[in-house]
């Protein structure tokens, strides 16, 4: 048995190696007879969404777009789903052979993808509450006021310009829904979207009107890896053939978004003429500028981000730090009920995600509790770090020993003595350093809360980043300023640690 196994084990070699050599030719083989496009099914319909009878199937205007691009190829369609704001960076490495989603035909798709010609022909439209009909009919009308959008979208871009020119105060969401809904209860004064999006959103949530008047006029695009423009040629070809020969018009007046724009666009496409790229202020510019000049012209709203990541940071650290040493006190000298209700509430919170907990803050209590964006930002990161933080301290001071307690209650100090003067001072030492390395992760964690429309570093980076059609100069900007904020705090740490060691006996 023993002179068996090396002949076994160099035949499994043998296998893996020939697995190995197959491995590559049997996935090109699969990607010639595939047609893999990416899309985002949170958005929903009519672009994509699970199909409520059969929740593994998807449907969509843009899913049929699919299937009839792929028939055309004599492939099979297979759709994967990519977040709708990293779906051009999927692209652009290969996850995908294309991107199908409301991409907007932009200066920065443009110059990092290859754009198919455009297939739809959308309107940027402003809404606002029922009751605000009259009152804001356009942007000049807002000055002051916020008014929601997607970030890294043409319409961001455009209350952008209206920022500089009106005072409009932009606030950048990542899906499509909470922005109406937000307006609805009143967060935020308008809302500036395709009007696809806002005609959906009509069927869903009442409350607001869609003023008539377009803002702008923009493009849908397909989008491809910059090298594949083969590809790219033929499903422009499909394309065409599908506005000549009614497909796409068919595919379009099922889901109830056809109109006369798109007969135009047809025209246009098929007589051969040039349609411009959907233009905001921001995104023309840094898609057309070198990207030392791009970062230069970002530089300051990133310095900006970070100073509202420091300080939420710093807020929501020194509430944790005092929740938290509530929370481990209780346990250490609550009676029964408050340590079993503490103890719920420390495991409730780590046995949750962090991003679940800042969408019921915001989200969840907000017909009962209104919360502003970066009040919620700051309570949800400090409700979920004092639960880590109550920890750290109830073991520090469950560490300091027996003997030293019962030394000081034989001289006679009360138990608040005890804890005041002599467990906690100890129990601080040991619970300093473990408390800085927390400070460090709660820095970079405050990056999730963009998902409640606080524009903070990773989230300005992320626009940056769509806007230049790159993520190399903006991310490596975004590194250096979070390493610029975190490695002095971890030297800290590290300092601290050394000072408060304890000697080993």
């Amino acid at each position: 048995m023993r002179a068996a196994r090396p002949a076994v084990r160099a035949a499994v070699g043998a296998c893996l190696a020939v697995i190995g050599l197959l491995m590559p030719a049997a996935a090109t083989a699969q990607t010639r007879q595939e047609l893999v496009w990416a899309g985002d099914s949170e958005g929903g319909a009519p672009y994509v969404e699970a199909d409520p009878a059969r929740p593994d199937r998807m449907i969509g205007f843009e899913v049929e777009i699919a299937d009839l691009l792929a028939r055309g190829l004599g492939r099979t369609p297979r759709f994967i789903n990519i977040t709708f704001a990293s779906i051009a960076q999927s692209i652009a490495r290969g996850d995908a052979d294309l991107g199908l989603n409301g991409i907007e035909d932009t200066p920065a798709n443009r110059t990092a993808l290859a754009a198919t010609v455009p297939y739809y022909r959308f309107r940027e439209v402003l809404s606002v509450r029922t009751a605000d009909t009259q009152r804001y009919r356009s942007l000049a009308d807002l000055q002051g006021r916020r008014v929601a959008t997607l970030g890294g979208t043409v319409a961001y871009e455009i209350l952008l310009a209206a920022a500089r020119e009106h005072g409009v105060v932009p606030v950048s969401f990542d899906d499509d829904t909470h922005p109406y809904t937000d307006l609805v209860v009143g967060r935020v004064d308008a809302v500036l979207l395709d009007n696809v999006l806002a005609e959906r959103m009509l069927k869903k949530v009442h409350g607001f009107a869609v003023q008539p008047s377009s803002i702008a006029v923009g493009h849908y695009v397909g989008v491809l890896a910059p090298g594949n423009t083969a590809l790219r040629a033929r499903i422009d070809d499909l394309m065409r053939e599908a506005m000549r020969d009614g497909s796409l018009e068919r595919i379009l007046r099922k889901w109830n978004i056809w109109n006369e724009d798109q007969t135009a666009l047809h025209r246009q496409v098929l007589a051969g003429e040039t349609i411009p790229p959907t233009v905001g202020s921001d995104g023309v510019v840094a898609a057309t500028m070198s990207g030392l000049e791009a970062a230069r012209r970002y530089l300051p709203s990133l310095l900006q981000a970070s100073m509202v990541t420091i300080v939420l940071s710093c807020l929501s650290m020194g509430l944790a730090v005092g929740v938290g040493v509530l929370i481990a006190t209780g346990r250490v000298y609550g009676s029964r009920v408050v340590r079993l209700a503490l103890t719920a509430y420390v495991e409730l919170i780590r046995g949750t995600p962090i991003l679940l907990q800042l969408f019921v803050l915001y989200y969840g209590i907000a017909e009962a509790i209104r919360l502003p964006a970066f009040v919620a930002a700051l309570l949800g990161l400090a409700l979920n770090y004092a639960a880590y933080e109550s920890e750290i301290y109830r073991s520090a001071l469950e560490a300091i020993s027996v003997g030293q307690l019962e030394a000081a209650r034989t001289l006679g100090l009360t138990e608040r003595q005890v804890l005041t003067l002599v467990r906690g001072p100890q129990a601080f030492r040991l619970a300093l350093a473990p408390m800085t390395n927390d400070f460090v992760a709660l820095l970079k964690d405050s990056s999730l809360v963009s998902v409640l429309t606080v524009l903070e570093l990773t989230k300005q980076t992320q626009i940056f980043a769509t806007n230049l059609g790159s993520w190399v100069i903006p991310g490596s900007i975004c590194a250096g300023l979070y390493l610029l904020m975190s490695l002095p705090l971890s030297a800290l740490a590290r300092r601290l640690e050394r000072r408060w060691r304890t000697p080993t006996a």
